[in-house]
C-alpha cells in the first residue's frame, strides 16, 4: 500500500479518490481555474477587503439578528440544523480523505521535515483542497445563525473562533505556508466527529463523550502548536539568527507564520478556559446543564418549568435530573 502511494507521488498523478470524483463529475460542473488556484483578486474571498467585508457582514447579521429575535419566540429548525451538520461532517471526511492521499505519499517518500517545510510540498492539488477548506469556514458561519434563530447564547469563544479561522485560512493561503496541511487535516478530523455529534444530538441521541470531544479539540491545538512553532523557529533561526541550531528554512511568509502561531496559541488558551469552566468548576448538575447548553440541547418538555419571565419573553429550561 505504501509503495503504491509513493508511486503515485512520484508520477504526480492524483490519488484514486480524486480520480474517481473527477471521472464522475460532468465537465459543466467542474470548477474553473480561479476556484482551484489561489489567484489574489480573482479567486473569491482572496483579498483582505473581501475577507473584512465578509466577517463584518457576519458580525452584523448575528448581533443584529439577536436584537431582532429579542422579543420573538425561538425557531426550532431541527431538520435544517441536522442537514447542516451532516453535510459539514460528511464534507470534512471527504476533504480529509482527499488531502491524506496527497500528503501521505509526500510524507513517506521525503520525510516529515520536507512535508511541512519544502516549497514543493505546497502542491497545486493541495492548494485546491486548502481553498475548499477555506470556503468551508464560511459555511460554518451558519452555525452562529442557527444559535441566533434558536435564541441560544453567543459565547465569545464561538464567535471569535469562527470569524478568526476564516481569516487564518486566507492568511495561510496568501502566505504559502507548507505546514498548514497539519493544522487543516487535524481540524477536519475533529470536525468530522464534532459535526456528527451535533447532528446526532439534534436528533435526540444521548451521547456521553462531549467532554472528550473538547479534550480532542485541545489536543489538536497542542499538536498544531508543536509543529508550527518548530516550523517557525527553524525558519527564523536560519534566516535571522543563524548562530542558533536549526534544520533549514521552512516555506511560507514570516507574517503568516507569526499570525498563525499567535492565533492558534489563543485558541489553545480559550479552549482550556472553556474546558475548565464547563467541566472542572461546576458541580455535577451544573456540568450537565453546561454541556446541554453547549450542545444546543435545551428545550421545553413536559418536565420543564419556567424559571424566568421578562420583557424578552419566557425562558424555558429543561430540568436535568441526577443520574
Amino acid at each position: 500500500m505504501f509503495e503504491f502511494l509513493q508511486q503515485l507521488q512520484s508520477s504526480g498523478k492524483p490519488g484514486p479518490l480524486a480520480t474517481l470524483l473527477s471521472s464522475v463529475t460532468p465537465d459543466s460542473l467542474k470548477p474553473s481555474y480561479r476556484f482551484t488556484h489561489w489567484v489574489p483578486g480573482q479567486t473569491p474571498l482572496s483579498t483582505n477587503k473581501e475577507v473584512v467585508t465578509a466577517i463584518a457582514t457576519y458580525l452584523i447579521v448575528i448581533f443584529g439578528g439577536r436584537e431582532l429575535m429579542r422579543n420573538r419566540a425561538p425557531f426550532k429548525l431541527q431538520f435544517l440544523f441536522r442537514v447542516h451538520n451532516f453535510l459539514l461532517s460528511a464534507g470534512s471526511a471527504l476533504l480529509l480523505a482527499l488531502m491524506l492521499e496527497e500528503i501521505v505519499p509526500i510524507f513517506l517518500k521525503n520525510g516529515p521535515f520536507y512535508s511541512i517545510c519544502n516549497t514543493r510540498a505546497f502542491t497545486p492539488r493541495l492548494v485546491s483542497y486548502y481553498i475548499i477548506n477555506y470556503y468551508f469556514k464560511y459555511v460554518e458561519l451558519i452555525d452562529t445563525v442557527f444559535l441566533v434563530l434558536k435564541k441560544k447564547k453567543l459565547a465569545f469563544l464561538h464567535v471569535f473562533h469562527h470569524a478568526a479561522t476564516a481569516v487564518l485560512c486566507q492568511n495561510q493561503l496568501e502566505g504559502k505556508t507548507s505546514v498548514q496541511w497539519v493544522v487543516i487535516t487535524l481540524n477536519l478530523f475533529v470536525h468530522v466527529i464534532m459535526y456528527y455529534y451535533y447532528y446526532a444530538t439534534a436528533g435526540g441521541a444521548k451521547i456521553w463523550w462531549k467532554k472528550y470531544l473538547t479534550t480532542l479539540q485541545i489536543t489538536q491545538f497542542v499538536i498544531d502548536l508543536f509543529v508550527t512553532y518548530f516550523a517557525s523557529y527553524t525558519h527564523f533561526a536560519m534566516v535571522r539568527f543563524p548562530f542558533l541550531p536549526n534544520m533549514g528554512d521552512c516555506a511560507g511568509s514570516e507574517a503568516a507564520a507569526l499570525f498563525g502561531t499567535g492565533l492558534l496559541t489563543s485558541y489553545l488558551f480559550l479552549f482550556i478556559a472553556f474546558y475548565r469552566a464547563t467541566y472542572k468548576k461546576a458541580g455535577p448538575n451544573k456540568t450537565k446543564r453546561a454541556v446541554a447548553e453547549a450542545a444546543g440541547d435545551i428545550r421545553g418538555s413536559a418536565n420543564s418549568k419556567v424559571i424566568r419571565r421578562d420583557n424578552r419573553g419566557v425562558a424555558v429550561i429543561t430540568e436535568i435530573s441526577e443520574e
